[in-house]
């Protein structure tokens, strides 16, 4: 099982390169980071933990580019969106920087995207909220138009692109949805997705099956759904139910802190990534 790890990188926490370099040190795989462009203060979306809205979700650092330095200092160590706010770019503009940051760091950047939760936020996008899943279907379709082998022009319900010559392309395209359980977010997984960010991890026992039951029902491959439970805080005993439902790889959550405590954090992670089975 491979270990991950992700972290809300702020201007107050540890930086993407001294992280990078000490999770490729330790043998993690990867690193995945979130996005929020900015947090309105007029807010009447709640929290979805509950509570009040933790400090680093206004003090995100970009991803791409936080995760563009972390590809410079590293050769190995995978680098992941947990998750891109896709309904909230321009998709010509997120085709450009998806498919750079993948060819730079020689195909290993995982597309993890999601929906979103604050709806000032993506109102301030001018994102419909009734319809932001249908919007992020037609600007993944128009982005993977742009990553075809040949100029492929697309006409969707909400943009277009005319037949073009964009270059590079992504190494791998390899994309995960984040999401709650349900038909609804399956069947975007199943259309245009390698698989599914779980958040937490829970239930997977129950839902896992009904996911793997409509990804036959679509023809995908059944040996390629992958499910990578997200922002979990690990024991030995959640990592052992993972590998018994066949998971491969486990994102943990870091705190968004300083040097000194996120590096305490990753060596206490680093009993689960020493034998390269998460440590079960």
């Amino acid at each position: 099982m491979r270990i991950s790890v992700t972290i809300f990188l702020t201007d107050e926490t540890i930086t993407p390169t001294r992280l990078a370099r000490e999770l490729e040190a330790r043998g993690f795989a990867g690193l995945y980071l979130p996005e929020h462009t900015h947090i309105p203060v007029e807010r009447v979306t709640p929290y979805p933990a509950g509570g009040e809205l933790p400090r680093e979700y206004g003090r995100t650092l970009d991803p791409f580019v936080a995760l563009g330095q972390a590809a410079a200092v590293t050769e190995r160590l995978g680098l992941g969106t947990g998750i891109t706010l896709v309904a909230q770019h321009d998709p010509i503009d997120l085709a450009k920087q998806i498919a750079t940051l993948d060819h730079l760091s020689g195909g290993r950047f995982t597309l993890g995207l999601g929906f979103g939760w604050n709806v000032e936020e993506a109102a301030d996008h001018g994102v419909e909220w009734r319809t932001r899943r249908e919007l992020v279907r037609d600007r993944m379709a128009l982005m993977h138009a742009l990553w075809a082998d040949e100029p492929t022009a697309y006409e969707g319900e909400f943009g277009s692109v005319r037949a073009s010559h964009a270059f590079p392309k992504p190494v791998q395209k390899r994309t995960l949805v984040g999401g709650a359980a349900g038909p609804k977010l399956f069947s975007h997984i199943c259309e245009y997705a390698d698989g599914w960010l779980p958040i937490g991890g829970r239930g997977l026992g129950e839902s896992l099956p009904v996911l793997r039951a409509a990804w036959a029902d679509a023809g995908r491959d059944p040996g390629a759904l992958q499910a990578v439970p997200y922002a979990v805080l690990p024991t030995p005993g959640k990592l052992a139910h993972y590998a018994e439902l066949g998971i491969e790889e486990v994102v943990l959550q870091l705190p968004p802190a300083g040097e000194g405590e996120v590096l305490k954090v990753l060596d206490e992670y680093a009993r689960y990534v020493q034998d390269g089975t998460g440590g079960v």
